[in-house]
């Protein structure tokens, strides 16, 4: 009835105040015809044609008896197919369903026992509309949301995977589940056009020597000239220091709506590249930064196993690199976001915000990766700073609460 119903116990209980017959046929519990003009012979099985015993013939409540041997058989075939809680009668046409207790009455084999038990949690969690597993890989953690409304994000306790309550992906805020999925899309029609973007060298823009990216910052600096530059747009850093980050934000052409069709294929192509670009930068930012949150882990303990200090003093290191991990992690799915946003006032508020935050974010990597020789007053106001910038990009354009509005609980 739970799985009829939702799992909203007081639909059931109303209904089945008003008509319990109603409620119990809906659920399959028991046939829409009477038991009397269901098939209730038991003089020989209908399916295996034997005639056993009388006391090893069973029924479900639609009155359809069959021998205990083919009811075994039948429930061994469906678990070994995955099926649990939406096994039926054998007989044709009929609906009921086998409950849980009559299932295991019939099944004798220890694995098989266990196997129904395990395919019956997972239907009770995967049907539950408050209720997930965490699809970490090999992570026994369930998450409990109190609604499925709107992206709702989801910290795993056990293996610390960030997820979007309502549809399962990554968490993807400021971006909504229905756009995501039309950016992932996009993103997999296009990735052969875009398959140059995933290169990890660039030019340095003053010497031309070829350097390639090993840390999550965005602040380079060629080793050959000493050239400071952004990654993203191989503009001067030096512009990106005062004023908030021009290099994220999309010029759109005014003369656009009079270009030909091709030039305005062209310059759509050319303002998904823009987003892509940031999007896949980002993205494998977040995989270098994994590396420098393991290598700081490491220094930490090496600190600690010298006597220079205990994990509490160094605390402040990992906080400020996880805190960068997510403030990586949220920039990067605003960039789908600003991709689909209507042009206008509320998208250039937007990616000024943006700018702002990436701003800060590569100011925070950029004093992460040199932690040890960064004050450590300067690393927390540097922290304090970036965290304030995501708050406020994600609570000005999302109905977002930075605490989780769910739990999670190990299976």
């Amino acid at each position: 009835m739970l799985h009829a119903y939702g799992w909203n116990a007081q639909e059931i209980i109303n209904k089945y105040r008003e008509n319990a017959n109603e409620v119990l046929v809906y659920s399959r519990v028991k046939p829409r015809l009477p038991v009397g003009q269901a098939n209730s012979s038991r003089t020989n099985c209908a399916v295996c044609a034997n005639t056993p015993l009388l006391h090893k013939y069973s029924a479900l409540a639609c009155g359809h008896y069959f021998c205990n041997d083919c009811w075994a058989m039948h429930f061994e075939v469906q678990i070994m197919q995955g099926v649990s809680n939406t096994i039926q009668c054998m007989a044709q046409d009929c609906e009921v369903r086998a409950p849980e207790d009559f299932v295991l009455s019939h099944v004798t084999k220890p694995t098989l026992r266990e196997r129904y038990q395990q395919f019956m949690f997972k239907d009770h969690v995967k049907s539950h509309p408050q209720l997930r597993f965490c699809p970490g890989p090999n992570c026994q953690w369930i998450f409990q949301a109190w609604t499925r409304e709107g992206a709702r994000r989801v910290e795993c306790r056990g293996c610390e995977l960030l997820t979007c309550f309502s549809c399962g992906a990554p968490h993807h805020a400021p971006t909504d589940c229905a756009t995501i999925r039309r950016w992932l899309t996009k993103c997999a029609d296009d990735s052969e056009t875009a398959n140059y973007i995933s290169a990890h060298t660039k030019d340095c823009p003053k010497c031309q020597i070829c350097i390639e990216k090993n840390g999550g910052c965005n602040h380079m600096q060629c080793g050959a000239c000493r050239h400071d530059f952004c990654w993203v747009c191989s503009g001067d850093w030096k512009t990106h220091g005062s004023e908030y980050y021009e290099c994220s934000r999309y010029k759109e052409d005014p003369n656009l709506a009079n270009d030909s069709q091709h030039a305005q294929a062209r310059e759509a192509l050319k303002k998904y590249l823009h987003y892509y670009e940031r999007w896949e930068n980002h993205a494998r930012s977040l995989k270098l930064e994994e590396q420098t949150l393991a290598s700081l882990k490491s220094r930490i303990n090496q600190k600690v196993m010298a006597g220079e200090g205990t994990w509490i003093d160094w605390q402040y290191l990992w906080d400020a690199a996880r805190l960068l991990k997510r403030c990586r992690y949220t920039l990067q799915y605003t960039y789908p976001y600003a991709y689909y946003m209507e042009v206008g006032p509320r998208k250039e508020l937007f990616e000024y915000q943006q700018a702002q935050l990436e701003a800060e974010i590569e100011n925070l990597s950029w004093k992460v990766e040199r932690a040890e020789t960064t004050d450590r007053g300067d690393l927390e106001n540097q922290m304090d700073i970036a965290e304030k910038r995501r708050t406020t990009l994600l609570k000005d354009f999302l109905e977002f609460n930075t605490n989780n509005a769910s739990s999670s609980t190990k299976v």
